[in-house]
């Protein structure tokens, strides 16, 4: 009984998580605990131990009597991301280098060859080979860093992409990380590594400065106008 439990809290948790990462539940909006149960399955007990863990995760921020609250993406987010990102993926690679399968590494660039018109799916074949790169470099400190930093990253890109706003096609960028790869050249793939990465960050960057630029909220100096005139 007690496995069972674990098994129904596990899949709650990773089933809500997926949600927030695809940004079917928006950045920015309220869930109601009743409805996300009714609407996955579950008794309200896993969705709500689920919701904790998300708590503490930093997906969500429980509000009492109002419900849950999904975080928004800052532009600080996507600034230490992308930081994040252009400092360590190169490192990585370096390390990853000499023990990826050429096999999968062909593999991948097979993939890249595919057309795909589902962006979810388009997005995490892109973090797939990143994280394939990642957790061939034998260092578990960086992995699990690097899978947190992926996960806030999904949300980033998906985010922008359901906007509809243009973003950097990087699949070229990423085959050119494979053909360097497989023929041996790491620096090669390291340079071209971090090229890749800081595109992706001003593709990134360019849809959240228009975000923020959009939502500035004007100076109301038009309330001081209307009182002098008022009096």
């Amino acid at each position: 009984m007690a496995a069972n439990n674990r098994d129904l809290k596990n899949k709650a948790y990773e089933t809500i998580k997926e949600r927030l990462l695809d940004c079917t539940y928006e950045p920015g909006t309220l869930l109601n605990e009743a409805r996300l149960a009714e609407d996955l399955g579950f008794s309200r007990t896993p969705v709500r131990e689920a919701i904790s863990r998300l708590e503490s995760d930093g997906f969500v921020k429980i509000m009492p009597k109002k419900g849950i609250y999904v975080s928004d993406i800052l532009l600080s987010d996507v600034l230490q991301i992308f930081q994040t990102r252009i400092e360590i993926e190169p490192v990585a690679l370096r390390m990853a280098a000499p023990y990826l399968p050429e096999s999968e590494l062909i593999q991948f660039r097979g993939k890249f060859l595919e057309d795909f018109e589902d962006i979810p799916n388009s997005f995490r074949l892109d973090t797939a080979m990143h994280l394939f790169i990642i957790e061939y470099c034998g260092n578990r400190y960086i992995i699990d860093m690097m899978h947190r930093v992926f996960d806030d990253n999904t949300r980033v890109i998906i985010a922008s992409k359901q906007n509809r706003v243009q973003i950097h096609d990087a699949r070229e960028e990423h085959m050119e990380i494979l053909d360097a790869l497989l023929e041996k050249d790491v620096d090669k793939a390291q340079s071209l590594m971090k090229t890749h990465v800081e595109s992706c960050r001003r593709a990134a960057l360019d849809y959240f400065y228009s975000l923020q630029a959009y939502n500035t909220t004007p100076p109301e100096t038009y309330k001081k106008q209307l009182k002098d005139w008022s009096s």
